[in-house]
């Protein structure tokens, strides 16, 4: 049974969903299921989302929500994303409670990875 009032399912925009679904299976090891040229799903173990084909990208500067994910190596997490065709868009930064950086995928969406460590 779904819980209510938790946060269920994310959908993302991406220009090219199999390039999204190549980045994130690299960096976080999530698994995908395709539903056409056009559309791809996955679940990371606790939360489920989508890639629908899209001609925008999210980010933080045009009101986008930033989705926050958690690693304890940022170091490793940054040069990880960098290799894998990401850019790294604000460099690693304290905040309370932490540090994180912000990056952007492929498809120029917009992201975060934080650690308390």
């Amino acid at each position: 049974m779904t819980p209510e009032n938790m946060l269920d399912y994310v959908e993302i925009p991406a220009k090219d969903p199999a390039r999204a679904k190549e980045f994130f299976t690299a960096l976080f090891g999530w698994k995908f299921e395709d539903y056409g040229p056009d559309y791809c799903c996955f679940h990371d173990g606790r939360l489920g989302g989508g890639f629908r084909r899209a001609d925008v990208a999210v980010a933080t500067d045009n009101g986008g929500a930033l989705l926050v994910f958690y690693k304890e190596d940022l170091a490793t997490a940054s040069a990880r994303v960098a290799e894998l065709g990401g850019t790294i868009c604000r460099d690693v930064f304290p905040f309370p409670g932490g540090r994180r950086f912000h990056f952007t995928d492929p498809n120029g969406n917009e992201y975060a990875i934080w650690s308390d460590k």
